[in-house]
Formats: C-alpha cells, sequence, structure tokens
C-alpha cells in the first residue's frame, strides 16, 4: 500500500450536456454546467485520486466543499476537473480542485474528505435511522 502524501493529483473530463446542466440539478434556468454537478466532478476527481492508496474496506467521504464558480460553460464544450491533496491530516484530506473548460477555468476551491471503513460507517449511517 502506498502512503498517502501531498502532492497527489487527479483529473477527470467530461462533454458538458443536458445531464450536467443547472435545469438537470434544478439550480437554475440556463442551459450550462451546473453548479451541484461541478462540485461533484471535483468531489469525484478527489476520491478517485486517493482510492489507490487507501487500505482494503477503506474509501473516502465528503464532508466540505468551498468553491467558486466563476464563469459557465455551454453545452458541448469538453470540461475537465483536477484535484491535488494538499494535506494530510489523520483520515482527513484536504484538496486544492478546481475546474476549466476549452476556454480556461471556470471553478476552484477547497474541498474535505475523510477516509472511513466501509462497513463500520454503513453500521453506523443504518443505526443512525433506527434512533429516530
Amino acid at each position: 500500500m502506498k502512503e498517502l502524501t501531498p502532492g497527489i493529483c487527479g483529473k477527470i473530463e467530461l462533454i458538458v450536456d443536458e445531464n450536467v446542466s443547472a435545469m438537470r440539478a434544478a439550480s437554475g434556468e440556463m442551459d450550462v454546467f451546473g453548479t451541484p454537478f461541478v462540485i461533484a466532478l471535483m468531489e469525484q476527481t478527489a476520491d478517485k485520486s486517493v482510492r489507490p492508496y487507501l487500505e482494503d474496506g477503506c474509501a473516502t467521504v465528503g464532508t466540505m466543499v468551498n468553491i467558486r464558480h466563476t464563469a459557465a460553460t455551454p453545452m458541448g464544450m469538453k470540461a475537465h476537473a483536477e484535484s491535488e491533496l494538499i494535506e494530510v491530516d489523520g483520515r482527513r484530506l484536504v484538496f486544492r480542485v478546481a475546474v476549466f473548460d476549452e476556454v480556461g477555468q471556470v471553478a476552484d476551491g477547497l474541498h474535505e474528505r475523510f477516509i472511513i471503513y466501509k462497513e463500520k460507517f454503513m453500521q453506523k449511517t443504518l443505526a443512525r435511522g433506527r434512533d429516530q
């Protein structure tokens, strides 16, 4: 197993279409790359970048997103997210994240994830539902 250290990077590309539009997310009325999907792409990129470094039975979950979405990306344009692990504090991971389209940067910020043990996490989650 490789060690989780700052500097681990990830990148995921997509074509912006109606499946990731603001209208689809119900976050706006325009046919542009929707902010909820921009955030999801950032999270997915960060998560996938560290998966090879995790112990069996572990995963990461998002716990904080602090981003700016500064430009609109039209339908049909390629976009990609980049992540860089900048801090490791025990099970807490902090990433610098950004999204770019064919013209330039459209979003940037910080994203925090925690390493969890999948079975324990689900037991705790299901118990939370029973405690009501």
